[in-house]
């Protein structure tokens, strides 16, 4: 199955302030989200974010809060962005089939709501060089984990060409002049 622009959302999940220098490649990590952010927005794919519990850790980090309107940014205190009824709702409402996630922790809040969106039987889609955490290990157990439980594991490359689909588009050639290097 291949990710479809049409049917897709893109999902980031807890990228704050307080908890991304405490990560594995923080800077790599904020590029990387920065970049399929970009792109989602060029292509006109919707996308949400989540905060968790943003008093104790923060906001989104102001890298990535800059491409978000006000009411794609949710507040949540369950590790999962399923569990919290103002996310989940936010995730149904968009009826799109397809969540492409990207954030931290790998291992915590990108795992639980993976899996947690999979048993919905949504196809769930988890970047992997759009995640971190903070022990390399934790993240290579949780991308295992993942793939285990039926959720695909793609790169950030993968996920623009199949919204793209074909080359010799305004799209392509956009994208192509401006993150394709």
């Amino acid at each position: 199955m291949l990710i479809d622009s049409q049917k897709s959302l893109l999902l980031l999940v807890d990228v704050q302030d307080k908890l991304v220098p405490a990560v594995e490649a923080p800077q790599a990590l904020l590029d990387n989200c920065r970049w399929l952010m970009e792109i989602a927005r060029y292509l006109q794919v919707p996308v949400l974010a989540s905060e968790q519990y943003p008093r104790g850790i923060g906001h989104t980090s102001n890298a990535l809060r800059e491409l978000l309107p006000d009411d794609a940014v949710l507040e949540k205190t369950f590790f999962s962005c399923m569990s919290e009824a103002a996310c989940r709702d936010a995730i149904d409402d968009g009826q799109r089939e397809q969540i492409v996630v990207i954030g931290i922790e790998a291992h915590v809040c990108v795992l639980q709501t993976a899996i947690e969106l999979r048993e919905q039987a949504r196809e769930v889609y988890v970047v992997a060089d759009c995640i971190s955490s903070r022990n390399p290990s934790d993240k290579a157990l949780a991308i295992e984990r993942m793939r285990e439980a039926g959720i695909r594991i793609v790169s950030r490359e993968m996920v623009a060409f199949e919204w793209m689909r074909k080359a010799g588009t305004d799209s392509f050639r956009h994208i192509s002049r401006n993150y394709l290097r």
